[in-house]
């Protein structure tokens, strides 16, 4: 695959594309379906495939106050689209200017620029400055330029239907499994162990503080959570907890805190990566640190028995 950017031309090559437009936020199945257009669209017309895409959330330019957390950073984003094996991705920075371009002006910009001559729109996707147009306007605007625009079928399979909003709206709710049948694939935390208040060791229950998470990705929301737990190169099954820990009377911070399961060394400083498989319960205090420790053991029995379906399912 080959990355390009808005500096970048293939007007002086032969190649011609077949491309589709979209964030890609969250990799889901909606956007499996389009990238499967896609390629059926792109073998027909035995050209090269291309993703256009864009370096940030549209609405950090046309709607900063009300911009949405996204579902993975833009350096997750780039390893999920070059795991669908598309020729060429193009990344954009979505900024004033292009903001300001009608449909027509945008299309224009990539055929001049990167020699699209098909376009795959996704069944309710909309670009451009226009407001309220149909598919027919986009079909005869690319006509005008050099462009087929062609649509995607829509993804109509047991969870549709699915949109990247849709599965922050899942997140924001605890509903990881629920968003994780969406996607196709498990909502992910990247992060470094960092120091914490160290107060699970003393009740049996050694946790790893998780830090330097991307402040742009949304955070589930409060409570206790089943997750598979990756650091170096190894995945471990465990349990994690976001949120205030008032039985410890911690204070206001919100933290995230992984207990692995069968695991006790030290591993401060190390990358880790959580996949979030089930939610377990929300937050609450408890009256003594014995109910709390009772209560951390009926999670890791209930964390035990999700996690060994969730392994099992996928071999």
């Amino acid at each position: 695959m080959r990355i390009l950017g808005a500096n970048d031309h293939l007007s002086g090559e032969n190649e011609r594309l077949t491309a589709t437009i979209g964030m890609f936020d969250g990799m889901h199945l909606g956007h499996i379906t389009l990238i499967n257009a896609l390629k059926e669209q792109t073998a027909v017309r035995q050209q090269s495939s291309a993703i256009v895409t864009f370096k940030q959330h549209p609405q950090l330019v046309v709607n900063p106050n009300g911009s949405p957390k996204v579902l993975m950073t833009l350096e997750k984003k780039i390893e999920a689209i070059t795991e669908t094996s598309p020729d060429y991705l193009i990344l954009l920075d979505f900024d004033e200017r292009l903001s300001q371009l009608t449909a027509r002006e945008f299309m224009e910009f990539l055929h001049n620029q990167y020699n699209i001559t098909t376009l795959v729109m996704g069944y309710n996707h909309r670009f451009g400055h226009e407001r309220n147009v149909t598919f027919a306007h986009y079909v005869e605007q690319g006509l005008k330029v050099g462009i087929e625009v062609v649509k995607a079928p829509e993804y109509l399979g047991e969870y549709a239907p699915v949109s990247s909003s849709i599965v922050r709206q899942l997140i924001a709710g605890g509903r990881v499994e629920d968003a994780m049948n969406c996607m196709g694939h498990p909502f992910e935390l990247e992060g470094k162990v960092i120091h914490g208040f160290h107060n699970g060791r003393g009740i049996g229950f050694p946790t790893a503080n998780v830090g330097d998470i991307s402040p742009e990705v949304i955070l589930p929301h409060l409570g206790a959570y089943a997750v598979m737990v990756k650091f170096d190169n190894q995945w471990h099954q465990g349990m994690v907890n976001i949120g205030r820990r008032p039985t410890l009377d911690n204070g206001d911070d919100v933290s995230i805190e992984v207990n692995i399961f069968d695991f006790d060394d030290d591993i401060y400083g190390k990358a880790i990566t959580l996949h979030f498989v089930r939610f377990l319960r929300l937050e609450f205090k408890l009256g003594s640190i014995e109910q709390l420790r009772d209560q951390l053991t009926h999670d890791k029995q209930l964390s035990r028995q999700i996690l060994d379906k969730y392994i099992s399912n996928k071999s």
